[in-house]
């Protein structure tokens, strides 16, 4: 009956090819204990991190190891890659868009030297995060093995 007061889903996409996992099964607690938000993570294969979602790059980390796109449906989601690579100090990652632009799911952010990566820092496991901030009532997730592109949750 009342129709229009029901919540739009939201949908969020690969952003690498690569093996989803349940954010609990990261090893890291701040990820796996939720404490920045809830979502996926990913085991990479490839090379280049595109947008998950529609919107505007809202942060780019100066060490290019994360950023963040915030869409215009009150959500935020973030794309960690690889876990303790801010020690990297940008080594390994190379920014192709900036702050402040407006993207489209599939639009390439972040190009990685993926064997880099491994070699120097603790995991190349990606977390993908809906913010904490973000208006979520609920998350399905689907875990699988996916192309970058690939429909990986659903927001409520």
């Amino acid at each position: 009956m009342f129709g229009f007061l029901k919540r739009k889903q939201r949908e969020i996409f690969s952003p690498a090819d690569g093996q989803l996992i349940d954010i609990t099964e990261v090893p890291d607690t701040v990820f796996s204990q939720k404490m920045v938000g809830d979502g996926v993570a990913l085991k990479p294969v490839g090379d280049t991190f595109c947008a998950p979602i529609d919107g505007v790059i809202s942060k780019i980390f100066p060490t290019n190891h994360a950023f963040s796109i915030k869409s215009d449906k009150d959500m935020e989601v973030m794309v960690h890659i690889g876990l303790e690579t801010v020690a990297l100090e940008g080594k390994g990652f190379e920014r192709l868009a900036g702050e402040g632009d407006k993207v489209s799911v599939g639009d390439p952010i972040i190009k990685v030297d993926l064997n880099y990566i491994a070699e120097h820092a603790k995991d190349t496991i990606t977390p993908i995060i809906v913010s904490e901030e973000s208006d979520v009532k609920s998350i399905e997730k689907k875990l699988r093995i996916v192309k970058c592109g690939d429909l990986i949750m659903e927001v409520n």
